[in-house]
């Protein structure tokens, strides 16, 4: 089997360059790798656990476990604004990318997540720092989003069926 080669430290910067790149040409899983070495070198590169929590994003729609990592990586951000937001940017992709798969049904799942994602984005506003409406752009995408999806609805409780006996 062949073995992983580390990169150099002063080789970060220019890597977190590509990774970017990447993720811009629709190219998540080399974006994904990047930031896997980077990590390697630099566990606690900030920017290399965001551009890998977009990257993982990008990549729900045809990676069934992309979902849970993304959440997983954005939780190991420092700043609790960041993790309140780019857990919201998983969820809205989740809700979205679900969605988009045309499941028969799939209205009552998006709208739950859309809501956790809205929670996110609630939380990550009140944390946000001075300038930054990153927070209420997403709310608003997600809202419009719900706004024009009129089957995107939420989940009825069943309610019990009365026993009717003799």
């Amino acid at each position: 089997m062949f073995a992983l080669k580390p990169i150099s430290h002063e080789s970060v910067a220019s890597a977190l360059a590509k990774a970017e790149h990447y993720r811009l040409l629709a190219e998540p899983s080399e974006a994904e790798s990047i930031c896997c070495d980077i990590l390697a070198v630099e566990p606690g590169n900030q920017h290399a656990l965001v551009v890998l929590t977009l990257a993982l994003t990008d990549q729900i729609p045809h990676d069934p476990r992309a979902f849970s990592r993304a959440v997983e990586t954005a939780g190991a951000l420092e700043s609790p604004y960041e993790r309140a937001y780019y857990c919201g940017i998983a969820w809205e992709r989740r809700a979205k990318a679900h969605h988009h798969s045309g499941v028969h049904g799939a209205g009552q799942h998006v709208y739950e997540w859309l809501v956790k994602a809205l929670g996110h984005f609630d939380q990550a506003e009140r944390l946000r720092p001075p300038g930054n409406d990153d927070a209420l752009l997403r709310w608003n995408t997600c809202v419009r989003f719900l706004g024009s999806h009129r089957e995107v609805v939420p989940g009825t409780a069943e309610e019990p069926v009365a026993i009717t006996s003799e």
